[in-house]
C-alpha cells in the first residue's frame, strides 16, 4: 500500500472520528440544555423527591414534609397572588385568632367553609366556622358537597336552608367530585344546572364551581366553562395554574397555626381587588 493510500485512509478515519463526536455533542448539549431547563422550572418537585428518597431521619422528614418545600416555593413564586384555604368538620376545632398565615409565611386572604352535604346533610362545624370567620374579618364563602345519586333540587334547598350569605361574601361553591351510579353523565349535568339555577335565582349572584382538574376537563368543560372555576390538582410538577383557573387548590397538605393537621390551600389568580369585585353586593 502506497504512503499515499495509508495518509488518505488516515485522513477518512480522523473525519469519522470528527463527524462522530460533532454528532454526540449535537445530541448531548441540547439535552442537557431541557434538563437543565426542566430542573429549573420543576425545582420544587425535584427538591421534594430528593428529601423522600434521601433522608432517612424521621423527624427531620416529618418537619419538611409538614412546611411542604414545594408549597412555600410555588407562593414564593406567585407572591403576587392571593391564598387562602378551606375548612370543613374534618378540620376539628380551629382556633380562628390563630389563623393568620400558611406555613408563617403567607397570609390568608379568604376561607371557604363546607356547609352542606346532599339532600339534608350538614357540617357539624359550619355555623361556627361562619360566623368566626366573619368575626375575624377574612373574605369567607360556603360550599355544598354534591352527592350525584340524590336529588339535585333537594340538595339546593338544603343548602339554601342553611347559608345566609351577606354582602361582601364570596359566591356559593358546588362541589363535585362523584361520578354518578345508576344514571348517565348527561343527567348529572341536568343536576348540576338545576342546583347552580335554584342558588342563582335565590342568592342572585351565580356561583362558583368547583371540582377536579381531570374531572372538569373530561366531563363539564363543554357546558359549565363559563362559571367561575375553582379547580383541584396537587400534582407537585403542576407548578403554575392554567388560564381557565380562577381558584387554584394546588395542595392538601398546608400547615396553618391555629389548625391541627394539613388543610387544603388555593391560589386566587386575579388580584385582591378582583376577589372583592367577586363577591356579593
Amino acid at each position: 500500500m502506497s504512503k499515499r493510500n495509508k495518509t488518505d485512509k488516515k485522513k477518512v478515519q480522523t473525519d469519522k472520528e470528527v463527524q462522530r463526536k460533532l454528532l454526540i455533542w449535537s445530541i448531548t448539549i441540547p439535552v442537557l440544555i431541557v434538563l437543565i431547563i426542566f430542573a429549573i422550572q420543576h425545582r420544587a418537585g425535584i427538591s421534594y423527591l430528593f428529601i423522600k428518597w434521601f433522608d432517612k431521619n424521621p423527624v427531620t422528614l416529618e418537619d419538611r414534609t409538614k412546611y411542604d418545600i414545594r408549597n412555600k416555593e410555588l407562593m414564593r413564586r406567585y407572591d403576587d397572588k392571593i391564598y387562602g384555604i378551606d375548612v370543613s368538620q374534618y378540620q376539628g376545632d380551629i382556633s380562628w385568632d390563630q389563623v393568620l398565615t400558611i406555613h408563617d409565611e403567607f397570609p390568608v386572604d379568604f376561607i371557604f367553609v363546607r356547609a352542606t352535604m346532599g339532600e339534608s346533610a350538614k357540617d357539624s362545624r359550619f355555623k361556627r366556622n361562619w360566623k368566626e370567620i366573619k368575626d375575624k374579618n377574612k373574605l369567607r364563602g360556603a360550599y355544598h358537597y354534591f352527592r350525584p345519586n340524590e336529588n339535585s333540587a333537594k340538595q339546593a334547598k338544603n343548602f339554601i336552608k342553611i347559608v345566609k350569605l351577606e354582602p361582601g361574601d364570596l359566591p356559593p361553591v358546588l362541589d363535585i367530585e362523584e361520578m354518578p351510579r345508576g344514571q348517565s353523565m348527561d343527567s348529572l349535568k341536568v343536576g348540576l344546572k338545576r342546583w347552580l339555577t335554584a342558588v342563582e335565582a335565590h342568592y342572585d349572584i351565580k356561583p362558583i364551581l368547583y371540582s377536579a382538574d381531570k374531572y372538569f376537563a373530561d366531563f363539564l368543560e363543554k357546558e359549565f366553562a363559563d362559571y367561575t372555576l375553582w379547580i383541584a390538582n396537587y400534582n407537585f410538577w403542576i407548578e403554575s395554574p392554567k388560564k381557565h383557573w380562577n381558584f387554584w387548590q394546588f395542595s392538601e397538605k398546608g400547615t396553618v397555626a391555629g389548625i391541627k393537621g394539613p388543610v387544603d390551600l388555593n391560589m386566587y389568580t386575579g388580584s385582591i381587588e378582583d376577589l372583592e369585585e367577586l363577591c356579593v353586593d
